[in-house]
């Protein structure tokens, strides 16, 4: 079984990409195919056919962080859409918060909908809306295993209508940095290699490109962490499992990992991660963003030296001027 996070090193060829940056430089240059989206797609169906409500706490996190972010904004949305959402948690906690008119789910397929959903199937990288056609976006969780990540920014913003919002939740560096220690380490230990495993994630730094290069105004972006203690390391991958969350890249290696590997790693991570309980901890990190679409309304930074009151006069100093 092949769990997502962390990228290695496959023996014998080249390193794997290890940051959003390096997956951007490939899809610029060879637009090679990094995810598997119709093993993503395979792997979404039976985590939502399993209905784990336990494993689904972090998509409820981000959604709920996200409707929280919505209710503080003074105004209301009238046509939004949340983008591949899976259970449709973020779409209902927004629509909670009595923000938005009506909401249109985009999904992969027909199947994701719930009674009384207003849900549309299309690729998960395409967005079958018309230009300024809506003026809320959701993204909760997707955007990590995109492969053209730059390209569905734009079309996010191309969909949106002027001062149109973007809100958006994408797991991010430092996401089960313990698991990538542990797996790799085990990897090498065993075998002398490792092989891609898992999808790079994100910092802060990344997000922010991307929204400025898609041009969103007005960006705000931020990261949360949460720790989540497990039993032990097999605890850890049922709910990774129950997520939908095990190793979607197209690279993979379709070699099975045995019992006696399984065993080892679990090990490794009781050793290096685990508190005095016993129990083993499993860092999750969310970036959070939010960008609007140009408007003229919107505020804009002064030219330079068109201030009209001095620093040092509001101050009460006496200013002086630097020598040369």
């Amino acid at each position: 079984m092949q769990w997502l996070f962390p990228v290695g090193f496959a023996k014998g060829k080249r390193a794997g990409p290890r940051c959003l940056a390096d997956w951007m430089i490939l899809q610029e240059t060879a637009m090679e195919i990094v995810f598997d989206q119709s093993l993503l797609a395979a792997r979404r169906r039976r985590a939502l056919k399993q209905g784990d409500g336990n494993a689904a706490f972090l998509l409820e996190i981000a959604a709920n962080e996200l409707a929280e972010r919505l209710a503080v904004i003074e105004r209301r949305f009238d046509k939004a859409v949340e983008l591949q959402g899976a259970t449709g948690i973020a779409a209902r906690a927004a629509l909670a918060t009595g923000k938005i008119g009506h909401m249109t789910r985009i999904e992969s397929e027909a199947g994701f909908a719930a009674p009384g959903e207003d849900l549309v199937a299309a690729p998960a990288e395409e967005l079958p809306l018309e230009a300024g056609s809506v003026n809320l976006v959701l993204s909760p969780l997707s955007l990590h295993v995109t492969n053209d990540t730059p390209g569905v920014f734009i079309q996010v913003r191309r969909a949106l209508q002027p001062d149109g919002l973007f809100l958006a939740a994408i797991p991010g560096s430092g996401t089960l940095q313990e698991l990538r220690d542990v797996l790799l380490a085990t990897e090498i230990e065993l075998t002398g290699g490792a092989s891609p495993r898992v999808i790079p994630f994100a910092d802060v730094r990344d997000v922010g490109g991307l929204l400025q290069r898609a041009g969103f105004t007005l960006p705000v972006i931020d990261a949360e962490t949460y720790t989540v203690r497990y039993d032990n390391l097999f605890a850890l991958m049922r709910d990774l499992r129950a997520m939908g969350m095990t190793n979607p890249l197209a690279d993979r290696s379709r070699k099975p990992l045995t019992r006696a590997f399984f065993l080892r790693a679990a090990e490794l991570y009781a050793e290096r991660y685990s508190d005095p309980d016993g129990r083993i901890r499993a860092t999750f990190t969310i970036i959070y963003v939010s960008g609007w679409t140009p408007h003229e309304s919107q505020q804009k930074p002064l030219r330079p030296g068109s201030a009209k009151a001095r620093l040092a006069d509001a101050l009460k100093v006496e200013e002086h001027k630097l020598k040369q």
